[in-house]
């Protein structure tokens, strides 16, 4: 039993709690709220919240919290445990729940003693003791009903040990900072698929128009070079017609991961499909002969595909002598000018527009009116 001011005091930290997770956006960020709350509300000194990965069979931790033991880190890059060391994972998020039981915290303490399911876990008393800790409360993290991870909470030791008073409220608040991630990674979800073009995984339209808005700030503001590649991909509609649309999807992914690879050779990237045949990257702060032999490696190992028939590939930057970029429309309709001049040329290798000189025939068609010929089928895209 808590006394009432305890009770009050608990109350407040679980309302907390819920506000802090209400901001978070990423699963990170919540975890990130969850171990630092929990360890307030329950006088810790350190807490931590870990994922289990059931595909490796260890306890990745995702954010420590408090005061760090040596080699801890508040977000770890790679700090994870094999589940061997914890047999009270296995045995009581598998065990206890298949046979319909509730995810209720445990303690365990320094001396071996606790309430851990299934015994002492000598995992966690070597772990409490190497760290100078006394007691520890950890608490299943449960998403979907199913286990997920764990809330760590400790107390150093000489600080009171935990109780099972104590397990019972980081029961509670293990339950809402599970709740907390499951909404962020429900947010991440729709994120993605919002900015993700889900035939080739690559980013969408919406992706592109994104980051080019963004990219193009920076450069009014800073002067950051801002290039685009516009690729059209050669012979779909004949790979259609002849060999059926489920090859004509597999074309789509296969160069979508050859944009991808090369792409990757930007650091900082977009790699997007804009739909049907048509691609882009986005690249910002890379040199514009940067890009633009991406975009002729890229040329090379599309050629190289037993489908289709290669890529038109344009390229747009502001390094280059283009005129003032102002919106990401004009710089849109250059990099498109210059993919169509090379779809025209048939052109092994990318055109960059405002690189022959003056009066550069893709800055004089991209600075055209639209055409008013019925026989003209080519449009500019209009983002």
């Amino acid at each position: 039993m808590v006394d009432e001011r305890t009770a009050g005091l608990r109350l407040r930290a679980v309302v907390e709690l819920a506000q802090a997770l209400a901001t978070a956006q990423t699963p990170r960020a919540a975890a990130r709220a969850g171990a630092h709350r929990a360890r307030l509300a329950m006088g810790g000194s350190f807490a931590a919240v870990s994922r289990w990965e059931r595909e490796t069979g260890r306890l990745r931790v995702m954010v420590n919290d408090g005061e760090l033991a040596p080699g801890e880190e508040p977000e770890p890059a790679d700090e994870s445990y094999s589940v061997h060391d914890f047999p009270e994972i296995a045995e009581f998020l598998h065990g206890t729940w298949a046979r319909g039981g509730e995810p209720h915290a445990w303690v365990e303490t320094a001396e071996g003693s606790g309430s851990t399911p299934g015994g002492s876990s000598w995992g966690r008393v070597a772990a409490l003791r190497r760290r100078g800790r006394g007691s520890c409360v950890v608490a299943p993290l449960v998403l979907h009903g199913r286990a997920w991870g764990e809330l760590y909470v400790a107390r150093d030791a000489g600080a009171p040990v935990f109780g099972r008073a104590d397990a019972d409220f980081a029961t509670v608040l293990a339950a809402l900072v599970a709740a907390g991630i499951a909404q962020t990674e429900r947010f991440e979800e729709v994120r993605r698929l919002a900015y993700t073009d889900p035939l080739t995984g690559l980013g969408n339209r919406r992706a592109v128009d994104m980051r080019l808005d963004e990219a193009l700030e920076r450069h009014r503001a800073q002067g950051v070079v801002v290039s685009l590649v516009v690729c059209d991909l050669n012979g779909l509609k004949k790979v259609n017609d002849l060999l059926g649309h489920a090859v004509g999807d597999r074309l789509l992914e296969r160069f979508g991961s050859l944009l991808s690879v090369c792409g990757a050779t930007l650091p900082g990237s977009l790699a997007a499909r804009l739909g049907g045949d048509e691609f882009c990257i986005v690249a910002v702060g890379q040199g514009a002969d940067e890009v633009v032999r991406a975009a002729d490696e890229l040329c090379r190992l599309a050629a190289g595909l037993d489908i289709g028939e290669g890529v038109a590939c344009g390229v747009a930057s502001t390094e280059d002598p283009i005129g003032p970029v102002r919106s990401a429309r004009r710089l849109f309709r250059l990099a498109d000018a210059a993919s169509y001049r090379a779809k025209a040329l048939r052109a092994a290798h990318p055109v960059v527009a405002g690189r022959e000189g003056p009066g550069d025939p893709v800055v004089r068609l991209a600075d055209s009116p639209p055409p008013t010929s019925p026989t003209e089928r080519r449009t500019f895209r209009r983002p």
